[in-house]
């Protein structure tokens, strides 16, 4: 008789943390249960943070929509196509909203997590995709983003009677995008920064100048060329045009915009997967 071997039980092999396969399927899942971590703590905050964004809104529409815009009329520095100045700007302040919160939000929500309550670094540990905790906690930058501008969107509705204009779905998705894009950029904001301080350059550095320069007090058909370039360049132009366009004249709405916006949230999508990838806290 001869001594049977001894017999070997193969283990699957641990995947690393990080390092799972892509899958659409599995990035999704892992996605939502990222997201559903900061979904815990934003459901005790809804009427909080939905009022947050609204103060500068209402500021901007009492000073330029009630007070500037009565000398400013249709025909004249915009188009004939608008009722008034006030109908004018209240899409922009719908942008200008949902890009402060989206961004605001979410860059402070990760810098919180990870030089005060220091638990960013168990995130990273997670055996999840690193472009599952990028869509994560854009997804908590999006939802913040559209419950501030919901808010908005109501005071637009009560100031112009307009219900179908601010809830069509052509302007939901432009709005959607916008908040894809600027949750985006909080993500990889509060990736990089290494205090508070930091947040504050990137702010005023970038949002506040996108606030004055996105179109959202003029129309940029009506400046020089050198002008327009540059105001072209920026994110929120593409989400304020288009928000306008979708809310008047869904006729002529320019479709450019969304390729735009939706190219900036996938390109942002991949920074924000490689900078998670990289990350050392």
């Amino acid at each position: 008789m001869t001594a049977s071997s001894p017999q070997t039980t193969a283990f699957p092999r641990s995947t690393p943390p990080g390092q799972r396969r892509l899958s659409i399927a599995s990035v999704w899942q892992d996605s939502i249960t990222v997201f559903w971590g900061d979904w815990l703590d934003l459901r005790a905050r809804l009427t909080q943070i939905a009022a947050s964004g609204l103060i500068s809104p209402l500021i901007y529409i009492v000073a330029f929509g009630l007070g500037l815009g009565n000398s400013i009329r249709p025909g004249t520095s915009i188009s004939s196509d608008y009722g008034s100045y006030l109908e004018f700007i209240l899409p922009g302040m719908v942008a200008l909203s949902s890009m402060a919160i989206s961004f605001g939000g979410t860059t402070f929500s990760i810098c919180g997590e990870r030089l005060f309550s220091k638990t960013f670094e168990e995130m990273l540990l997670l055996p999840v995709h690193p472009l599952a905790l990028h869509l994560g906690k854009m997804l908590a930058g999006i939802l913040r983003g559209l419950m501030t501008s919901g808010a908005v969107i109501l005071v637009a509705i009560l100031f112009t009677g307009k219900v179908w204009s601010f809830i069509n779905p052509l302007f939901w998705l432009v709005l959607l995008l916008n908040c894809a894009v600027f949750a985006g950029i909080g993500v990889i904001t509060g990736l990089r920064v290494k205090s508070l301080e930091s947040v504050g350059l990137y702010n005023n550095f970038l949002i506040v100048p996108m606030s004055f320069l996105g179109a959202t007090f003029f129309d940029p058909a009506t400046l020089p060329g050198v002008l327009k370039v540059v105001v072209y360049c920026l994110p929120l132009t593409y989400a304020t045009t288009g928000l306008r366009a979708a809310a008047y004249q869904p006729s002529q709405f320019p479709w450019i915009n969304v390729v735009v916006l939706l190219a900036l949230a996938l390109g942002l999508c991949w920074a924000g997967a490689h900078q998670f990838s990289h990350q050392q806290d």
